[in-house]
């Protein structure tokens, strides 16, 4: 088993953060929203981090966290494995947060995942994390779960100790989720919901980034299996809306679309530049992002998830008609 000298090294079957402390961590596509929340993290324990992404740059802001020689940067192409080999190289743990709604999706998620996995195992890599999404489904006919499901048999195949993560949607002060509603809500008095019916578990990026750690502080019990990590709330679209308009201290018009019309909608609107929506996008709103329960969650890994909600007074109050002096209703 390959994290067993890893483990043997670092963890005993417990979560301490001290046994990471030292080891060299690469995180692929480490300069993204989730990266920089996985990387504060890891620095925290005392490890030594490269962040290796095509834009390494964008995670400049984190070398005031690091000590000394603590953390670096790599420029990375998760399409040309010399990249990826110089990226991973001397490392002793490999986390693949690599993610994309647009491009060759296979080339990224599907076959980019598995030559990371395939070059961390040749390079000697003792424990491996791939984040996937909930629905990745290699039978699916939507290409962005289609890349995530071919990724995690690619990844499998090439490295069968990895922890792979599903997580549902993330959310946090600097998403890309609550803050594209939060602008909305608070410029238009009225606002059509795009399938307002469809069930979401919103999970908070710093709890993802917690899964992630457990997964590597014990890659012995978590290797070789599947999580499906999601918030504490099953909410709605229409909901998530409504809680967002609240914690702004607005009460806007929200219509449902029905299904035929958010649909047609989503496929003009894929069409334009800069679209909000497209037809795929729209297809994966629809089915909802709960996970299904079939697979173990953030318990499993010693994670409590913390509901949206605790947050959104907080994060809202720059959408507030008068900001911070804003009166909150009760």
């Amino acid at each position: 088993m390959a994290s067993s000298n890893f483990a043997d090294t670092r963890y005993a079957g417990t979560k301490d953060p001290a046994r990471l402390s030292g080891k060299l961590v690469t995180l692929i596509g480490g300069s993204g929203f989730f990266g920089t929340h996985v990387a504060q993290d890891l620095l925290s324990t005392g490890a030594r981090l490269r962040i290796a992404s095509r834009n390494p740059e964008r995670s400049h802001s984190l070398k005031p966290l690091a000590n000394l020689g603590q953390i670096q940067f790599a420029r990375c192409n998760i399409t040309h494995a010399d990249s990826v080999r110089a990226a991973v190289s001397g490392a002793d743990a490999v986390v693949n947060l690599v993610g994309a709604f647009e491009g060759d999706l296979n080339a990224i998620q599907g076959e980019g995942a598995g030559r990371v996995a395939h070059i961390a195992r040749e390079a000697g890599v003792m424990a491996f994390v791939h984040v996937s999404a909930i629905g990745a489904d290699e039978h699916s006919q939507i290409p962005y779960q289609h890349s995530k499901g071919v990724g995690e048999r690619t990844v499998l195949e090439a490295f069968p100790d990895v922890t792979i993560l599903r997580p549902s949607i993330l959310f946090g002060g600097e998403d890309e989720f609550l803050n594209m509603f939060g602008g909305l809500i608070s410029k238009f008095p009225a606002l059509p919901v795009f399938a307002p019916e469809a069930e979401m578990q919103p999970l908070y990026v710093d709890d993802a980034a917690a899964a992630v750690l457990a997964a590597l502080q014990d890659s012995d019990a978590h290797g070789g299996k599947i999580y499906e990590i999601a918030g504490p709330e099953r909410l709605s679209m229409l909901e998530i809306n409504r809680r967002i308009a609240q914690a702004q201290g607005r009460d806007p018009t929200f219509l449902p679309l029905p299904d035929a019309v958010g649909r047609m909608m989503a496929k003009v609107m894929g069409a334009l530049p800069g679209g909000p929506i497209n037809a795929d996008q729209y297809a994966m709103l629809a089915q909802g992002n709960v996970a299904s329960g079939t697979k173990p969650g953030l318990d499993a890994l010693g994670v409590t998830p913390r509901p949206m909600t605790l947050y959104l007074d907080r994060w809202m109050t720059r959408f507030r008609k008068h900001g911070r002096f804003t009166e909150t209703r009760a």
